[in-house]
């Protein structure tokens, strides 16, 4: 499987999910959420509690898939209305005909079979005819994505995976489709929107609609916690909506995504959105005292026992480590990593859980060999060999701060340190080319030790012969300046701007010796 090319939680997302990060304007001030109400109306709030980036993690940043298509979003072939939800056809056939999997044929056998009871079947299918009905008369862009979202249902159904436990979840997506598209502004890549009368956080992603933002929503409720007890009924009124829409999966309970992403087929599950669950759950008890969201906790820690892609363990010499992606078992993504162990080791303090404190020990192990791997020595490490943005960084230096008080782990500790110390330490250049010909064609060869901007400027008796600036990762490096004319010495002056805005400049010298006499 090649790399995951978006941080789905767009550029991801950053979302601080431990106290200090994601509740509270503090974090990285007020994110602005599109609310859709009556009539189309939209109003926009400035959001305390979540960061002002993308919700969404995915690895590397990769270019555009060889389709022309985005990394994140898919070419989709949207099947007929009939498709969608007719019946078997009834044209005569030599043999018997196969009957269509079809959403309301799906609807049908899940009632005949007493799964969901008459008033469940009769809602859904008229979620479904309503959605299907819209989606005709709509154009443009309106009607690609809600054709997008009906597609995906289709899929999942036809994929056997329309389960009664996942229909609140799924027809809720169509429901909020519908209206945000019937009525709803036109949206940017990576918007988060929300409901009037509702604290779910949606994102957009483009060619698949608005999806329920998981991660987001349960950070949001984290947030609100961190808000005081003046916040703590809208934490309630959001824990309301988010539990009914965990599904059966892996043995126990899993708020899913219902979306293609990045390879990953719909339903899949992630580590470090099931981990804000169990903090968010764990918060809530906290500040009701009501046992039941510590039982729905305990529910949800069968994900963390289960191999991918059912669950999100990836069994380890040492113990497991948790993904980010269900569906990418190859894919080490420290940050989420680290957020799913806050998670699991909150509610087994908060709870006495064995289970949960065996998850963790097992989840730590592992961590504890593996973070100095994703220290370069002066930035953080996304996944193997992938620097960190700066809002990564951040996020990630928070986590080991928290698993540091946690635990007083060193390993932890000494690498959040370094981190902050990175945010201040300018980045190191270093010139490894000296010596060159003239009639020979030159590369500038440097080193730099971290991910930033590096101009270059190389003049001869005082007038500039080459100057340009491009970005470039921590390692080696190198700039074409073409083919030197005259022999001499050329003075060579190179700069770089980190993400944070650290700045270093260095001086140095190309010796260039005259061409090659001919024998």
């Amino acid at each position: 499987m090649g790399p995951v090319r978006r941080r789905l939680f767009g550029p991801l997302v950053a979302v601080a999910c431990t106290v200090g990060m994601l509740g509270g304007a503090s974090a990285a001030g007020a994110a602005p959420i599109l609310v859709l109400g009556r009539g189309g109306h939209v109003v926009v709030r400035e959001d305390p509690f979540l960061p002002p980036v993308a919700l969404t993690p995915a690895p590397s940043r990769a270019p555009e898939a060889t389709d022309g298509t985005r990394a994140g979003t898919r070419a989709v072939a949207h099947p007929s209305a009939g498709a969608l939800h007719a019946t078997a056809s009834k044209a005569k056939r030599k043999r018997k005909p196969v009957p269509q999997v079809t959403i309301g044929s799906t609807l049908a056998k899940m009632y005949h079979r007493g799964k969901i009871d008459r008033s469940q079947y009769r809602s859904y299918s008229a979620s479904a005819n309503a959605a299907i009905r819209t989606a005709a008369r709509l154009k443009g862009t309106r009607a690609v994505e809600l054709y997008s979202v009906l597609t995906n249902l289709h899929d999942i159904a036809v994929a056997g995976e329309m389960t009664p436990s996942r229909l609140p979840a799924l027809f809720l997506t169509l429901n909020e489709n519908r209206e945000w598209w019937s009525t709803g502004p036109l949206l940017a890549d990576a918007q988060r929107v929300s409901f009037a009368g509702s604290q779910l956080v949606w994102e957009y992603y483009p060619g698949q609609g608005i999806e329920l933002q998981v991660l987001g929503s349960f950070g949001e409720a984290d947030g609100l916690y961190t808000g005081g007890p003046t916040d703590y009924p809208q934490l309630m009124q959001l824990m309301s909506e988010l539990i009914p829409l965990a599904v059966n999966r892996a043995g126990g309970l899993a708020w899913e995504y219902y979306f293609h992403f990045d390879g990953g087929r719909p339903p899949w599950v992630s580590a470090m959105a099931q981990g804000t669950a169990l903090e968010a759950l764990t918060r809530a008890y906290e500040a009701s005292q009501n046992p039941t969201y510590l039982t729905t906790a305990a529910q949800a820690l069968p994900l963390f026992s289960t191999a991918a892609p059912a669950g999100v363990r990836v069994g380890t010499a040492l113990g497991a480590r948790y993904l980010q992606y269900s569906f990418a078992p190859g894919v080490s993504i420290i940050n989420a990593f680290l957020q799913s162990l806050i998670g699991l080791y909150d509610y087994a303090q908060a709870s006495g859980s064995a289970v949960a404190q065996t998850l963790f020990n097992a989840g730590n192990a592992e961590a504890l060999a593996e973070v100095p791997h994703f220290n370069t020595g002066a930035w953080s490490l996304y996944q193997p060999g992938e620097e960190d943005p700066l809002s990564y960084h951040q996020l990630v230096t928070g986590f080991l701060q928290e698993l540091c008080s946690r635990t007083g782990a060193s390993v932890y500790c000494t690498t959040a340190q370094d981190f902050q110390q990175d945010l201040t330490t300018p980045p190191v250049l270093t010139l490894t080319t000296h010596h060159s010909r003239v009639g020979i064609r030159t590369y500038v060869h440097f080193t730099l030790s971290k991910e930033s901007h590096v101009g270059i400027v190389v003049s001869f008796d005082g007038a500039t012969t080459f100057l340009t600036s491009a970005e470039f990762g921590y390692g080696s490096h190198a700039f074409d300046i073409a083919t030197p004319r005259k022999a001499g010495a050329y003075t060579v002056r190179m700069s770089a701007t980190d993400l944070a805005g650290n700045f270093s400049r260095i001086t140095g010298t190309l010796n260039v010796a005259r061409a090659a006499k001919r024998r």
